[in-house]
């Protein structure tokens, strides 16, 4: 019989990713991040206040991950919140990363204690959800995601698949549009120790959400 499948995001779910952005860009680039609004593309600044530009702002990001992904660090209770899970469930990653990167995701991760497999992605997740379900043919799936529009693309996609909204880092998850609110996730977590039995609960079959 099919187990389970959690297929979870990466960045703000299992890691830190803003944090660390955040104190490279003003180590070493010269550049100030702090978040404004929801709006990612207004949030960093050279030191004369001018905005960096947004071809400028990608560059800057993929660097971070080609050179940098060594300063991230786990959310707090996330690797043993995936690890308990784990002992009923198949976990895959669902990041959104250019294909060139999977490697070096999956030894980060391996690295952090989670030896699983990552998918890569760009744009939208539902498409790629979608693939992961047919691959795999779980009996019952839950996906893992800190940003609204990919619960958006999985309730259209995929809207079977329960779906937790989770911001695990404290900087940007007041500042992000709410997928539950929205109607798109079933429920919005952002700490482990939290979400652990709901994800649980929704793997077990033990809720009629």
């Amino acid at each position: 019989m099919a187990r389970p499948l959690v297929i979870s995001d990466c960045d703000e779910v299992l890691l830190h990713m803003i944090a660390p952005f955040r104190d490279w860009l003003g180590e070493t680039q010269g550049v100030t991040f702090t978040m404004n609004g929801n709006d990612f593309s207004r949030s960093m600044h050279y030191a004369d206040g001018s905005a960096v530009p947004g071809a400028e702002m990608w560059r800057l990001l993929g660097a971070f991950f080609d050179t940098e992904m060594h300063r991230q660090s786990p959310i707090a209770g996330a690797i043993e919140g995936m690890t308990a899970l784990s002992r009923d469930a198949d976990i895959v990653i669902l990041t959104n990363l250019e294909d060139h990167r999977q490697e070096a995701r999956t030894r980060q991760l391996a690295d952090h204690g989670l030896n699983i497999r990552v998918f890569t992605n760009q744009g939208p997740k539902g498409p790629a959800i979608r693939a992961i379900l047919d691959e795999y043919r779980p009996s019952r799936a839950v996906f893992i995601d800190d940003i609204a529009q990919h619960h958006g693309s999985a309730s259209e996609v995929t809207p079977d698949i329960a779906r937790l909204h989770l911001c695990g880092e404290p900087l940007l998850a007041p500042h992000i549009t709410c997928a539950f609110t929205q109607g798109h996730a079933h429920a919005r977590i952002d700490d482990w120790a939290s979400a652990l039995p709901w994800l649980t609960a929704q793997l077990h079959g033990d809720t009629n959400d």
